[in-house]
């Protein structure tokens, strides 16, 4: 994917909605996505990996791609694994089928391309030239240089378990005017989950271990919180306000107390409405300024 990158971003930032993205996921392309791939990786339900897949790659590729042509191309459901985390508790990790993450990886570029020139300043995970060390030069500096007195820890509890597949369709249907596309990632989103034997059904959340879900969290809490708070929040604010995220993690810099409580009971509001709710216990506000009033508006 050469050329095609770049004329999609050209296309996203000149026009309201993009077209004809499904003739790039293409022979060409998943097999570019299949050399990527590593050897090292665990096998989804269908039990094939990378080695096994490449002893008639081409052949494979072309079948894929004409299923898809004939939309008779449907994602396996994700085995579902756990991994153990620091705290000592366990990560549900799903496993795509080999040729599902061929198809996740090429349109999830497609998707990044899409909507680089849509997503904000403030939004840091998953995007290219952008990382967490970035994160944290950016509220140092916030802190150090600007009237910031409180900060707005917010957790979103189980977020990539609890993205409401409605929604998140509505909003890609506005910036993506290509039915075809967007079928697929809606095959994605309900393909199911296999544990111990049982398929469960996906009915909401985004693909566990798939290439494409970082981009669609991205998309989801663009319209969620992102635009919310550049275009609902700030502007009604007395005081100044400094707002960052990384993937589904947040925080909201206040120059006032008071406007930081507001915007926390309001937060809950907002995220309620999209099918989702802070932990309660991780979301908390913080004095961190040398100067702190209470004094603004709201």
């Amino acid at each position: 994917m050469e050329q095609e990158p770049k004329g999609i971003r050209e296309q996203s930032a000149k026009y309201p909605a993009v077209q004809n993205l499904m003739h790039n996921v293409n022979e060409r392309t998943l097999m570019a996505e299949h050399r990527k791939r590593s050897r090292k990786k665990a096998t989804g339900v269908d039990g094939i990996d990378k080695a096994a897949y490449d002893e008639n790659a081409p052949e494979r590729i072309a079948a894929l791609v004409e299923r898809m042509r004939k939309f008779q191309y449907k994602p396996l459901p994700v085995r579902r694994t756990y991994i153990p985390k620091v705290n000592g508790k366990l990560r549900p990790l799903g496993i795509p089928a080999y040729e599902d993450r061929l198809v996740q990886g090429v349109m999830a570029k497609v998707l990044n391309e899409v909507y680089e020139p849509r997503f904000l300043g403030c939004s840091y995970g998953f995007r290219p030239g952008k990382g967490a060390h970035d994160v944290v030069r950016y509220i140092n500096q916030t802190i150090m240089t600007k009237k910031v007195n409180y900060v707005l820890e917010a957790d979103i509890k189980g977020f990539f378990d609890n993205v409401d597949h409605d929604w998140l369709m509505r909003f890609l249907a506005h910036d993506i005017q290509d039915k075809n596309y967007l079928r697929y990632v809606e095959r994605f989103l309900i393909a199911g989950i296999m544990e111990d034997g049982k398929r469960l059904a996906s009915d909401r959340g985004t693909p566990q271990g798939g290439l494409i879900s970082p981009v669609l969290a991205n998309v989801y809490l663009h319209y969620v919180l992102d635009l919310w708070m550049e275009k609902a929040i700030k502007p009604r604010l007395r005081g100044e306000v400094y707002y960052v995220r990384y993937a589904d993690d947040f925080l909201i810099l206040f120059q006032y107390e008071n406007e930081a409580r507001k915007v926390m009971d309001t937060l809950k509001k907002q995220l309620g409405k999209f099918s989702l709710e802070v932990a309660e216990d991780k979301t908390r506000i913080l004095p961190i300024g040398r100067f702190k009033g209470t004094i603004g508006g709201f």
